[in-house]
């Protein structure tokens, strides 16, 4: 693609309905290098994408559009297959094809066969941890076409040299290519047959909380419990029984069963952007017996349910937006807890103290007390302020 053609692509990109701001855009290096990349190799017959091309954590579109956009590929790759695991960027793919006059050429789907399957060449933005590179390298290799290629792309900082063995142990040949503008391109071809079924979800029991706790690849911290829903945990006993609780950014769903165990008469839902962590949650919830009183839900900071239809609401937000360290995250769901939390329900939430939130909570919940610090962490509870007559 010509750099005043895909300038302007990439100008006309937003990460709406994602957190926008000055230090945060739609597009990365790594999206520009691996576009040219597929342009090169497939101008040296290369590479093939009439088969079929796929492409995985396409963050904002800025790929899928890009493909569909090139001189190189535009009406040779039929129906570009995309997966992506947050509802915002499977929103932000949409929002950006309408803004850009582009009607169609693109399919979202689930993560799994129907996406990879018969695919001659797959692009993917190369996730933070091991464990969703190796459910995606086992799952191309798997399902995609025996001469599949895979170009794996990532920023060298967040590369390491982890990612080249497991791209190994699943297919024959891995490649790194020449790094361009602090971007590096893995190429990786020759797809091992599976030796055994897939792996993931993996699920483990946690002795601490007598909990087995389910988890694919892109959940943070796998089938552990992080120090900050630890915690969050410690004040479970000080947490109202609720009708209607929620998880909120659930991840595996760790939250949501210990207070579904605790709380027989609740009905909780657990609730997250990542279709990985809501498909965690829900194995964990079946797990421990549990399906029963465990709703599993995608969506954007609970944006398809009701204003005043909790009780209670459990949060260990996010800090980090992608790479980039950010409170923009945390302060959205915030918000969406002042909306969603009935007139006297309850907010508790675990956060880094460093981050100041509190003024935040007494301002968008209600007043907010200090439950608890340990060196690390802030516990508190705000308690939703009745609506304005």
């Amino acid at each position: 693609m010509a750099d005043t053609k895909r300038e302007s692509l990439f100008s006309g990109l937003s990460r709406f309905p994602d957190v926008e701001a000055a230090n945060l855009q739609a597009w990365d290096a790594t999206d520009t290098l691996l576009l040219d990349t597929v342009r090169d190799l497939a101008d040296a017959g290369i590479i093939n994408a009439a088969g079929g091309l796929a492409i995985v954590g396409d963050h904002y579109g800025a790929l899928t559009l890009g493909t569909l956009t090139s001189e190189g590929c535009n009406g040779a790759v039929g129906p570009v297959r995309v997966h992506q695991d947050l509802i915002t960027g499977v929103r932000a793919l949409r929002h950006n094809a309408a803004k850009l006059g582009i009607d169609g050429g693109f399919e979202q789907l689930p993560f799994g066969a129907g996406l990879l399957s018969g695919a001659t060449v797959v692009l993917l933005q190369l996730p933070k941890s091991l464990a969703e590179l190796e459910e995606i390298a086992d799952a191309v290799a798997r399902h995609a076409a025996p001469g599949v290629v895979l170009l794996a792309g990532g920023r060298v900082k967040h590369m390491s040299l982890g990612m080249n063995t497991v791209l190994e142990r699943h297919f024959g040949e891995v490649q790194p290519q020449r790094a361009r503008q602090k971007s590096r391109v893995l190429l990786a071809r020759g797809p091992k047959p599976a030796s055994s079924a897939p792996q993931f979800p993996v699920s483990g029991v946690n002795a601490e909380l007598g909990l087995t706790v389910c988890a694919r690849g892109a959940v943070f911290a796998g089938t552990g419990l992080d120090i900050g829903t630890r915690f969050l945990l410690e004040f479970l006993p000080q947490m109202p029984a609720a009708r209607h609780a929620i998880d909120l950014g659930c991840g595996t769903g760790i939250l949501a069963a210990m207070y579904a165990r605790s709380n027989s008469g609740s009905r909780v839902t657990a609730t997250d952007q990542s279709a990985a962590a809501v498909d965690s949650a829900r194995a964990t919830a079946q797990a421990n017996s549990l399906a029963g009183h465990i709703t599993a839900l995608q969506d954007d900071a609970m944006d398809s349910l009701p204003p005043g239809s909790a009780d209670l609401i459990l949060l260990n937000p996010p800090f980090h937006v992608g790479a980039a360290v950010h409170a923009g995250a945390g302060l959205k769901l915030m918000e969406a807890a002042g909306r969603v939390l009935a007139p006297g329900g309850e907010l508790w939430t675990v956060f880094n103290s460093h981050l100041h939130y509190r003024p935040a909570l007494e301002r968008l919940i209600g007043p907010t007390r200090e439950a608890g610090r340990n060196p690390k962490f802030t516990v508190t509870a705000s308690v939703r302020r009745p609506d304005e007559v």
